[in-house]
């Protein structure tokens, strides 16, 4: 009696355990299946911030994120134009795709164990590697962070820098006055007006800011970095085929830039005779059968949006108002952490 009790009760597991697979890959496809049905695809960005997403005087918005939304896009849809943007606040961002009100979250958004475990919320790759610093104006001739120590300092609510900078001053002795805005188009108004002596974010959305207001001859941004900030898409968790849509997106575009394909020579690659190249560009058949797209949906990607690189140059690198180097963000060949997981 005890082993038909102990068989039933492995029974009863096994159907619950497959019936929370079952429940999982329907909550997994029902994203992408959605996204088809609609059309297009809908990003949450940030309400502004120049390199990664910002919307010009005609509303057209570009930027790192923006390229990244439309090159999901483009893979799903074959078209990167069939893409809309939700803006968002720091305090907004994991609440509305948690509800699902976008597919995917693109808002420079620092990956962490928290966010990535404990939100019903999961990272699909890391588009920029980033960290966190301060600008300070030039006029105050401070050189390093120890020398802010006793000064007012602006940061955005919601975000992990706060807990950083409390963190980083506290452990060196150094007191710090802390000024707390609700958005960060507050926080940049206060403290270009002269509110604080100093502002901290990510380095790259600093080197905006000064870029975007003109700001770059009057202040500097500090050389050290306190933090680890690998910025990245997030997708609901369980939302396993659109997680892999998402993420493999990001890989086509690293891989591209490595096999030195670009929007001018990718109807060129698709005579070559690599292996690699061929399974990239669809010419080779399985990894469209694979994400559930159609087999042609990295070509798509690169055609439209471009690889890696054409995108990280034109937003926020040399060719681009903020001049960042590549650095973290470059290739692994070149001595950067951008690494391609094999498309095959």
């Amino acid at each position: 009696m005890l082993t038909l009790k102990r068989l039933f009760a492995t029974g009863i597991a096994a159907g619950l355990s497959l019936f929370v697979a079952s429940s999982a890959f329907a909550q997994a496809a029902s994203t992408l299946e959605t996204v088809k049905k609609r059309g297009h695809v809908i990003c949450g960005v940030n309400v502004g911030l120049g390199g990664f997403s910002l919307p010009d005087s005609q509303g057209k918005w570009a930027g790192l994120d923006i390229d990244m939304c439309n090159a999901v896009a483009a893979a799903v849809l074959g078209d990167a134009t069939k893409a809309k943007y939700v803006p968002l606040s720091a305090q907004q961002r994991f609440l509305a795709l948690q509800s699902g009100e976008i597919d995917v979250l693109l808002r420079n958004s620092t990956i962490t164990l928290q966010r990535d475990a404990g939100l019903g919320i999961q990272y699909s790759g890391i588009n920029f590697y980033d960290g966190q610093a301060f600008l300070v104006s030039k006029k105050l001739g401070v050189k390093g962070l120890a020398e802010l120590a006793g000064a007012t300092i602006c940061v955005a609510q919601g975000t992990t820098h706060e807990f950083n900078m409390a963190s980083w001053f506290r452990a060196r002795k150094l007191q710090i006055k802390t000024v707390v805005f609700e958005s960060q188009d507050v926080m940049y108004e206060a403290f270009f007006g002269g509110r604080c002596d100093a502002m901290t974010q990510d380095s790259s959305a600093l080197a905006s800011a000064m870029a975007t207001r003109g700001k770059q001859a009057d202040y500097a941004i500090l050389p050290e970095l306190i933090s680890k900030e690998p910025l990245g898409p997030f997708v609901r968790r369980g939302d396993d085929v659109w997680n892999a849509v998402v993420r493999w997106s990001l890989f086509a575009m690293l891989e591209a830039e490595e096999r030195g394909i670009t929007k001018d020579n990718v109807e060129e690659q698709l005579k070559s005779t690599d292996a690699t190249v061929q399974r990239l560009l669809g010419v080779t058949p399985g990894n469209g059968k694979a994400l559930q797209l159609e087999e042609n949906w990295a070509y798509n990607i690169i055609k439209q949006v471009g690889n890696y690189s054409e995108s990280f140059e034109r937003n926020v690198g040399m060719g681009s108002p903020l001049k960042l180097a590549r650095g973290t963000n470059a290739l692994w060949t070149n001595g950067g952490l951008m690494y391609p997981i094999p498309l095959r």
